[in-house]
């Protein structure tokens, strides 16, 4: 046996979705003998955008301050194990198989086969892991939403954090930020200190009413706190005083947002380190999947050999139109470097919204090659997503594989050129697990 085939029994017998309420994994919990309430002080995040990567900043924040902290995240690339990182002096390792298969088991026999989603037994798994390994901290990701997310039972964390919100999962959460909002919003606690990441003025101003009617003391960028770059300087400030540190180790211009969310909420918790152990952190956060370049690995040696060369390859898992505005932006800042060619390798779920994240794309680059999502039933058929292309006025072909894909790039171009692959993390999963470089 292996955690994988019991998280298979657990597909089967159990709905893999989101059924958002708080009683069933409260219940669970209850049967457990309530490990949620004997974690480390949690920094619970939620939000939008820019979960994962304030979660890994914050993680290596801690570490650099010498201190331990598990974390949980959601969804994982390549193995269930990549959710589950338990602290350790000098950095936090996965889970092994083993003890998740045991935690597993531990939960759904507790569960004694009512009815609950996989996501909720596996968050309790997060809680059984956290109360039986010590650390410092735990730094837990918000699966989707929050009032109603099955890690919203933690009833007094340390910090809340609320990343940006933009409009994704309407059907669950609203159709409007200001909705969304209020559902992110759910995970603020009586008396917890909020940091309220950047947002619009209406998703702002709900979670700072939320804050209020809570009792909490809130911390929100722009205002009571800031980062930036200058100089090709990475520079925090807020009411403490100033940080120079290098450009964030994860790329990206809204890295630098993400990097000062999670230097805030440290702030706030009053770690007090000096800049040497920030700037150790910046260079060591890393978050896999998330406008990462492809260095290495089998699928640069699906080129032809004298091909191997030109292409500069880059993965990245967004897909709601902020993660599309972000990532243009990013790719237009290395072109004005290069000026190299753009093609787009693309899958995408049904659930989202293809065309939001296409129009950003118009214009501004060769052509898109659309491929299924092996590891998910819920994928857009290439042919249907390259035709969502076409409407958003973009040059598109549907392909069979990524594989075949990169080949017909190398066919369509000769010279060097740039190829985004992005729409999906279960997408970005599968070039990590293809490409033989999985998350560490």
């Amino acid at each position: 046996m292996s955690a994988d085939s019991q998280i298979q029994k657990l597909l089967q017998n159990h709905p893999k979705g989101f059924d958002l309420s708080l009683g069933r994994i409260r219940g669970l919990l209850e049967n457990l003998g309530t490990p949620h309430l004997a974690i480390p002080p949690v920094f619970h995040i939620a939000g939008t955008n820019g979960k994962g990567s304030t979660a890994a900043f914050l993680r290596a924040i801690i570490e650099a301050g010498d201190k331990t902290t598990h974390v949980h995240t959601s969804p994982h690339l390549v193995d269930w194990v990549e959710r589950y990182r338990l602290g350790k002096i000098g950095g936090g390792e996965f889970v092994s198989d083993q003890t998740l298969e045991k935690a597993i088991i531990t939960a759904s026999d507790a569960n004694g086969g009512k009815q609950i989603t996989v996501f909720e037994i596996m968050s309790a798994v997060a809680f059984i892991l956290f109360s039986q390994y010590k650390a410092d901290y735990s730094i837990i990701e918000v699966g989707l939403g929050g009032r109603f997310d099955a890690t919203n039972v933690i009833d007094k964390p340390l910090i809340s954090i609320i990343t940006p919100i933009a409009l994704d999962h309407q059907s669950y959460l609203g159709d409007t930020i200001e909705k969304i909002a209020f559902e992110k919003a759910g995970i603020i606690k009586a008396n917890a200190p909020v940091i309220i990441g950047p947002q619009t003025d209406g998703a702002r101003e709900v979670i700072e009413e939320v804050a209020k009617n809570q009792g909490c003391k809130t911390y929100i960028a722009r205002q009571d706190f800031d980062g930036f770059e200058q100089r090709g300087r990475f520079v925090f400030q807020d009411e403490w005083g100033l940080l120079d540190l290098p450009i964030p180790n994860l790329k990206g211009a809204h890295q630098i947002d993400n990097a000062t969310t999670a230097i805030a909420a440290t702030r706030v918790e009053k770690f007090a380190l000096q800049n040497a152990r920030y700037e150790k952190a910046m260079r060591k956060a890393y978050w896999p999947g998330r406008f990462e370049p492809l260095l290495k690995g089998k699928l640069i040696e699906t080129f032809p050999t004298g091909q191997r060369n030109d292409f500069d390859i880059w993965i990245d898992g967004g897909h709601n139109p902020a993660a599309g505005a972000a990532l243009i932006h990013e790719l237009e800042e290395l072109k004005q470097k290069d000026n190299l060619p753009i093609f787009m390798i693309c899958g995408m779920l049904t659930t989202k919204d293809p065309a939001a994240f296409f129009n950003y794309f118009t214009k501004k680059i060769e052509q898109v090659l659309t491929v299924p999502i092996v590891d998910s039933e819920a994928g857009f058929a290439p042919e249907k997503l390259s035709q969502l292309c076409k409407k958003s006025g973009l040059v598109s072909t549907p392909q069979k594989s990524v594989e075949e894909a990169l080949l017909k790039i190398s066919d369509l171009h000769k010279g060097p050129a740039r190829i985004i692959i992005c729409g999906s993390l279960y997408l970005v999963g599968e070039v990590l697990k293809n490409n033989g470089t999985p998350p560490q």
